[in-house]
């Protein structure tokens, strides 16, 4: 990680957020103003912190330039060293924040679960999947939002959409979008054979309205009826919407809240999230630090961890991480999946 440059790009990032914030186009729009606002907050100590490094840096440059000159050969060396001193106090300040601080971590998460190959055996793990992050956020103290449900007649899941609410939920969830594989023996299976199925997760950090512009007429509103368990209420009222995004040619439907209003409300949820993760992609393909991360790669089609249930064994792929608390891990208790694929990735960032 080139420390300088990126002290560099926040100096300009936070200059360019203070502009915006007096810029008389923006003064009357108040919910940009407090995305900007937000932004500005979560910046602020990153930004002094790179202020000064870029100042501290700039007199080293500046010393360095009378080292050959005699007269003055004692106090540069002198002053270089007391430097080099709060330089690297303020690059280990620095460097700290950076591999730690996510500007979308603070954010709350949207999670997409789809059964994969593997037929009814697929949707019985995505539904596996399903329980064990909602049992991860009720012990976390996170609140979910079910926005889309569509379940198979075995009681497994054909896909589901939800929402994560609380403090840093995107940045708990982040590492678990991928390819998800279970080697097991189907309930259905009398031969006793294990099985290998599949389920992909989709994990976006929920972005405000001021955050990804979307014009009324590029979407396209369908209505028809909620199909699965309801009541009468599903039968008989065209609550549940399907949202196409016309430029993008994305689809997004919601049907699990009672009131077509609550439905398109959240489907627009879910479709800021994904217009703004496409604009996340394209940003990073450029950027060489993420060609190391584990996540931000919007690859959903890589395989990222196998359950293999004969053994009792869960390995993460990514970073070869295997371990036999499946059981467990499948109550919920992911933690330790986690914090391992935290420590790989500040490890790839500090190289």
């Amino acid at each position: 990680m080139d420390i300088l440059s990126k002290a560099k790009s926040i100096v300009s990032q936070y200059e360019d957020i203070m502009k915006q914030m007096v810029d008389p186009e923006n003064v009357l729009n108040q919910e940009k103003i407090a995305a900007l606002a937000k932004e500005k907050s979560n910046l602020e100590e990153t930004f002094e912190l790179s202020k000064s490094y870029v100042s501290l840096k700039k007199q080293l440059q500046e010393l360095s330039e009378l080292k050959n000159d005699k007269e003055y050969e004692d106090l540069v060396k002198e002053e270089s060293e007391d430097l080099l001193q709060k330089i690297l106090e303020v690059e280990n300040k620095l460097t700290k924040i950076l591999i730690s601080d996510d500007p979308n971590d603070n954010k709350n998460a949207i999670i997409e679960i789809r059964a994969g190959t593997g037929g009814d055996e697929a949707g019985l793990f995505a539904s596996d999947l399903l329980r064990m992050y909602s049992r991860y956020a009720e012990n976390n103290s996170l609140k979910i939002n079910m926005m889309d449900i569509h379940e198979t007649g075995v009681g497994g899941l054909k896909s589901a959409t939800f929402s994560v609410e609380g403090p840093k939920a995107y940045g708990r969830f982040k590492y678990e979008g991928g390819v998800h594989r279970v080697q097991r023996i189907p309930k259905t299976e009398s031969g006793g054979r294990v099985h290998t199925s599949a389920a992909t997760v989709a994990v976006l950090p929920e972005v405000e309205t001021a955050e990804v512009e979307i014009n009324d007429s590029d979407i396209k509103v369908d209505t028809y009826r909620a199909s699965g368990a309801g009541g009468q209420h599903v039968n008989k009222t065209e609550s549940a919407i399907r949202l196409t995004h016309i430029p993008s040619g994305l689809v997004v439907t919601c049907q699990d809240e009672s009131s077509q209003h609550k439905n398109k409300a959240s489907a627009m949820k879910v479709l800021r999230a994904r217009l703004f993760s496409l604009e996340q992609e394209k940003l990073n393909k450029d950027r060489d630090e993420m060609r190391k991360s584990l996540v931000s790669t919007g690859d959903r089609s890589a395989k990222i961890r196998t359950y293999n249930f004969p053994q009792g064994r869960i390995t993460d792929h990514r970073i070869n991480y295997t371990t036999h608390k499946l059981q467990v891990t499948l109550e919920g208790d992911i933690d330790h999946l986690l914090e391992q694929l935290k420590l790989a990735e500040d490890s790839a960032q500090i190289e």
